[in-house]
């Protein structure tokens, strides 16, 4: 290994879409700092995550592998399997994660593999009210569950389910506990209190070399921004009271889209607040780098794991059942020392090459495991890595020094898995999508299915599928690259790694 100087802070946010962030071009000023940073640093204009959600994703981000690499049924990353944290480790870093409180990055799925340090803070104490709206009659034998089972039959037969659904969810409203502020109904911990303990650790590492990597939740559902974000964005604050009945509402499984439209705005701007909270506090943590030394040799990138949908195609938040744009295009911000940062090609850039491009940056070897190549030389000198007369001495592997070329960007997941910790929702059929420059093919891999093109250039909302007619060629070349990724997924699947990640899930399945 290559003794580095740098550090490297690595920040990932939760379902932040990369249409939200200023520095891509939204009119809502959610990122001011982010703004300025993006200034002096590498964006790319289209950094497509490997899978989605969250636990789809990381693979690919820490470990550069794709997520269904081991098999459907394996989740997270395997035990011993290399990742940016083991290398730095290895290589002398001193490493600490802290996580908001997202279970699929636990310990549990090996994430807290070459971590010195890890808090995932899923011992967070949160004071959210359950919810006690949304369609549903209360489950159980009380007289009162009995009692709305009835009357909601009743009101079905007599075709009145809509009036009884509304009735019902207004009457929960009414005798829900009041919240004291929009801060005692939040379910993950605020940016700021990871960046309290970033700082903490950052003062016990000193000027030694480092990796540091937060995964931050405020723009993840239910959106409970805080007040100072929120006031920043609408010019005034949000009742507890009208926070937690624009959540409840926006959850409802019984409304259409029509329906739910109507809130759409005001939901958006609670995201909006989660960002511009998430923006404040990095600020924040750069600052105490600046002022300890250590940002004059350090490495910044930012990304997410995956974006959030607001009815763009009917749908809310990010379950694995669509990789549309909303979902699967994130912001890629990379600050680099000494760098002014190029122009970037608007080409695809998977997440799968953020790690073996942060090693080489970093001066570090990445492990001949990692199924992504580097993209640092295109990055800094502006060439795009979709171009095949750049040669390429191997299709997969970390790239020498040099441009490096790679094929469009692979997305996947098992379709409808919304609960990985069941392991019977691994195992449905596989939601593929292949996406270049302009175009994008969308598949699932079952006896049957239909595969959808878009033209993202004519249609970038992705309304009209195969509607434009795509050349043959095109559509030709993106069934074969979807083709080439699953025979490779079978062919080069490693044995080990996946035998690791099967017993330790059978160990948990069995002892909890």
């Amino acid at each position: 290994m290559i003794q580095a100087k740098r550090s490297l802070v690595l920040v990932t946010v939760d379902c932040l879409r990369a249409d939200h962030c200023g520095f891509y071009g939204y009119s809502r000023h959610t990122t001011p700092f982010l703004d300025t940073l993006a200034s002096e640093s590498f964006v790319v204009p289209a950094a497509i995550v490997a899978g989605a959600p969250t636990y789809y994703s990381f693979p690919a981000i820490l470990a550069s592998r794709m997520p269904l690499a081991l098999g459907r049924d394996v989740i997270g990353l395997a035990p011993g399997e290399g990742t940016l944290a083991t290398v730095l480790h290895e290589s002398g870093y001193a490493t600490g994660a802290f996580s908001a409180g997202n279970p699929y990055i636990s310990p549990r799925f090996g994430y807290d593999q070459g971590f010195e340090v890890f808090r995932d803070f899923l011992d967070f104490e949160a004071h959210s009210v359950q919810n006690t709206a949304g369609a549903e009659t209360p489950s159980g034998d009380s007289a009162r569950g009995q009692l709305n089972r009835s009357i909601k039959g009743l009101a079905g037969a007599l075709g009145l389910s809509a009036f009884y659904n509304e009735l019902y969810f207004q009457y929960c409203m009414k005798i829900a506990p009041v919240a004291e502020s929009v801060d005692a109904l939040r379910k993950f911990p605020s940016a700021d209190i990871l960046v309290n303990q970033a700082q903490s650790w950052l003062a016990s590492v000193g000027q030694h070399p480092f990796f540091l990597w937060l995964h931050l939740m405020d723009p993840h559902a239910p959106y409970y921004p805080p007040n100072d974000a929120y006031r920043e964005l609408a010019g005034r604050d949000i009742e507890p009271g009208r926070a937690r009945y624009l959540n409840e509402y926006w959850n409802r499984s019984d409304l259409t889209p029509s329906a739910l439209s109507g809130k759409r705005n005001e939901v958006v701007q609670l995201y909006d607040g989660g960002i511009r909270w998430v923006d404040r506090q990095i600020a924040r943590l750069v600052d105490s780098l600046r002022q300890s030394h250590l940002w004059e040799d350090c490495v910044f990138a930012l990304t997410a794991d995956h974006g959030e949908e607001f009815l763009e195609h009917g749908g809310r938040y990010h379950s694995p059942v669509r990789l549309s744009e909303e979902i699967v295009r994130v912001p890629l911000l990379v600050r680099v020392p000494g760098e002014r940062g190029a122009k970037v090609p608007a080409t695809p850039m998977s997440h799968l090459h953020l790690a073996p491009t942060l090693l080489e940056i970093m001066g570090v070897q990445a492990p001949s495991a990692f199924q992504g190549r580097s993209l640092w030389t295109n990055l800094r000198r502006g060439i795009a890595w979709d171009n095949p007369a750049i040669a390429n001495p191997a299709s997969v592997g970390p790239a020498s020094v040099g441009p490096a070329s790679v094929g469009p960007a692979i997305i996947e997941c098992a379709y409808g898995c919304t609960n990985p910790f069941r392991a019977e929702s691994r195992s449905a059929s596989r939601l593929l999508a292949v996406r270049d420059a302009r175009f994008k093919l969308v598949m699932r891999i079952e006896p049957g299915a239909i595969e959808e093109m878009y033209d993202l250039e004519a249609d970038p909302a992705e309304m009209r599928p195969g509607t434009e007619g795509p050349a043959l060629g095109t559509r030709k070349r993106l069934l074969q690259a979807a083709h080439e990724h699953v025979e490779k997924t079978v062919s080069a699947r490693d044995p080990v790694m996946r035998l690791r990640a099967r017993l330790r899930d059978l160990r948990c399945e069995m002892f909890g």
